[in-house]
């Protein structure tokens, strides 16, 4: 290959992207170009582009097979970051950068015309927001674990709520931002801040958090922690895809995330949203691992199993996959292309439930190939909530209630879950729900997280027959408080018996969301809720794809806070980031045939 290395493309501001072009050897026509736009340092290898034999391809490796196929192949780092030129502001400025890129693209000799993007993460979301502008040439993307159809309720927020991964990615890329690779002394004073600490007292404020040193951090993060109501800065270039549908070109993309990933809603709304927008051919692919960990068998204490990796169960490997999906897609090939959308899932248990030489469960699964989502034969299961804790078919007759205390000094920990980048303070993936001290906040001492006096436990009776829940839920809650503003949070939980390696039972964590009440009627205009009102509130974990197995049982935890994943509340109706006046809520959940609590769920029926 050659190599142009660091050419300075212009933006329309004047600001200049560092990138770097690898073109094929001996080549006198113009040629189809692949572009990943990162803020992750263009010349370091992708921390996700690691083969299941071990190896971690570099980005000249990657361009070297793109090369060999014939394509132009395209890295570039995003605004203000490493050698690229301006100021970073995380997400608003890809969709316009991007655009730029390609025009400036098209124009070149060796291009001709016709362009792919790839991806993962912020590089998936930096695709999505140049597509919202259809840029000229892009014919088809990649989009890995990312792409924002709406940051408001996947990504930046939740329910309501603010996802805190925002916080811990701040200060880590603040660390490795330009201002810190240039001036040691503002590095070292972000090298030590005690980021657990921090966490520790929350909410921040400008001037006071751990981003203090560098202020372009600090500024973008407090300012999406503080808009909590649903208004025009979210419906921005972006972070807001669905915003933009009618401009987005009709060409054909290649989704994949994971059930542990913390952009599952995102990928699965994506998908469906280029079905219904157009008619290029779509697939969709969702694992089991952790963000972007597609060779990695298990997700936190749970082992999926060999098959369960993407190399040689998916595809080859994910390499191979992408050089057949840009040859089909951007060389016009004439080999006989896919059907129009293609779903492969990784429908997660059937293990045996014993534990494995890393001390991990085995819960199993196996991939299943579908033409659609949600799968075909889905259907509709309502369960009820009962004051005995049971979990039942039919709405209970007589009218009961359940109530906890919610004391925002004392949230009830993140015990694994479909996040991300929340190192070094809290993690992602499946766990045995238990209180042990490796996880933040937690009390250290391996009580379940359901004997907690502010979390309420349901359960089925044990299974019957195997039960798939493959797809939306949706908890409804008929709930009172004696605050200004509380949270109601709700978690799906597949309860293994007891065994010889676990005498107690492993309570392992499918899926689970949130939702802030002063929201519960509108996301753009919140009201304050009112003390002794009783009212409804709808809950919208991610989807998932779990075999409950005979003998087990399906638990639903509700609780009040999700802390580190999810901001707490303090429940005084103070504006969102404030918490001066922390108070503790009375919270209560109601059921009866009039108010029912309960969960809708998507299943398939074994």
């Amino acid at each position: 290959m050659h190599v142009l290395k660091n050419l300075m493309v212009p933006m329309r501001d004047g600001v200049r992207l560092a990138t770097d072009v690898y073109l094929p050897d001996a080549t006198n026509s113009p040629l189809p170009v692949i572009i990943e736009r990162t803020p992750y340092n263009k010349s370091m290898p992708s921390r996700s582009e690691k083969r299941l034999d071990g190896h971690h391809l570099g980005r000249e490796e990657m361009a070297a097979a793109f090369a060999t196929e014939g394509f132009v192949t395209v890295f570039q780092d995003c605004r203000g970051r490493y050698e690229s030129e301006g100021e970073f502001v995380k997400y608003i400025n890809e969709g316009e950068d991007g655009y730029d890129t390609l025009a400036w693209l098209v124009e070149q000799p060796w291009c001709n015309g016709r362009v792919g993007s790839m991806g993962l993460s912020y590089a998936a979301h930096t695709q999505l927001a140049m597509a919202c502008l259809n840029p000229p040439g892009l014919c088809t993307m990649v989009l890995d674990s990312g792409g924002f159809a709406n940051a408001f309720q996947c990504g930046i927020r939740q329910g309501g709520a603010f996802e805190l991964k925002q916080a811990t990615w701040a200060y880590k890329q603040a660390k490795e931002s330009p201002a810190a690779n240039t001036d040691l002394q503002l590095r070292a004073s972000l090298e030590q801040e005690d980021i657990h600490e921090w966490f520790a007292n929350m909410p921040w404020q400008a001037g006071h958090s751990p981003l203090r040193h560098a202020p372009e951090y600090e500024d973008y993060l407090l300012d999406q922690w503080r808009r909590g109501n649903y208004d025009a800065y979210w419906k921005q270039l972006g972070i807001c895809a669905d915003h933009y549908r009618a401009r987005i070109p009709d060409i054909p993309v290649l989704h994949m995330s994971s059930w542990y990933d913390a952009y599952v809603s995102s990928t699965l709304e994506n998908f469906n949203a280029f079905i219904r927008h157009g008619n290029a051919p779509q697939r969709l692919i969702m694992g089991p691992w952790l963000h972007g960990d597609r060779n990695v068998t298990h997700s936190g204490d749970a082992e999926f199993g060999v098959n369960s990796a993407f190399d040689g169960h998916v595809e080859e490997d994910w390499l191979s996959c992408r050089l057949q999906w840009f040859k089909n897609h951007l060389l016009q090939s004439t080999a006989t292309l896919p059907s129009l959308q293609q779903v492969q899932v990784f429908i997660m248990g059937g293990g045996s439930g014993s534990r494995n030489e890393s001390q991990r469960i085995d819960h199993g699964g196996e991939w299943l190939s579908a033409t659609q989502w949600p799968l075909p034969g889905s259907q509709q299961m309502t369960l009820h909530f009962y004051a005995d804790g049971v979990l039942r078919d039919e709405a209970p007759t007589n009218s009961s209630s359940q109530t906890y205390l919610a004391d925002p000094l004392n949230p009830v920990p993140t015990i694994g879950g479909a996040l991300t980048s929340g190192a070094p303070v809290f993690a992602g993936g499946a766990y045995d729900q238990r209180e042990t001290a490796r996880f933040f906040g937690a009390q250290g001492d391996n009580r379940p997280l359901s004997d907690r006096p502010d979390v309420l436990s349901f359960s089925t009776e044990p299974l019957a027959a195997d039960l798939v829940v493959a797809g939306s839920i949706e908890f409804e809650l008929w709930v009172e408080t004696d605050g200004l503003d509380t949270d109601f949070t709700a978690k799906l939980v597949d309860v293994y018996p007891p065994s010889i390696d676990y005498p107690e039972g492993f309570a392992m964590n499918i899926t689970d969301g949130i939702i802030r009440a002063r929201y519960r009627n509108s996301w753009s205009a919140p009201s304050p809720t009112v003390p002794g009102q009783c009212f409804k509130v709808s809950i919208h974990p991610f989807a998932t794809c779990n075999r409950f197995k005979e003998g087990h049982r399906l638990r639903i935890d509700i609780a009040s806070s999700n802390f580190p994943r999810f901001d707490v509340n303090p429940n005084s109706g103070e504006p969102e980031g404030q918490a001066a006046n922390k108070r503790i809520a009375r919270n209560t959940v109601h059921m009866s045939s009039e108010k029912p609590s309960r969960v809708i769920m998507t299943v398939l029926r074994t």
